[in-house]
């Protein structure tokens, strides 16, 4: 049995997701590329503040607002991820399938709860 570590990014969502087309909906998808358009927009404007020699405060608050923005952008994929992957996997009853969906959600939330 092939570990969830020793596995390629690859190898591991062929394992997990059978879904053709992606987890999101269209309309989730949509809204996302939307969210993630406006956070670029954030991202240059950061870049802007800086060449400008803004104030530091005022540009701290502004990377705050992006990664709060990047944060719930993630929250709405994991939570697709979740309900669409994970379900699946674990309804599939394969146990290889449901180690290496287990061991990637550890490492997701390991990541994000720092």
């Amino acid at each position: 049995m092939v570990g969830y570590m020793t596995m390629t990014g690859h190898e591991r969502r062929h394992a997990q997701c059978d879904h053709t087309g992606g987890s999101l909906g269209d309309r989730d998808r949509h809204a996302l590329i939307t969210r993630l358009g406006r956070i670029e927009g954030q991202v240059r404007g950061i870049a802007r503040m800086i060449e400008e020699d803004r104030y530091c405060v005022d540009i701290l608050n502004q990377i705050s607002a992006v990664r709060e923005s990047l944060r719930s952008a993630a929250s709405v994929l994991l939570d697709s991820h979740i309900r669409s992957c994970v379900a699946d996997a674990v309804a599939s009853g394969d146990s290889r399938r449901a180690e290496v969906i287990y061991g990637e959600l550890a490492e997701i939330f390991n990541r994000y709860s720092r």
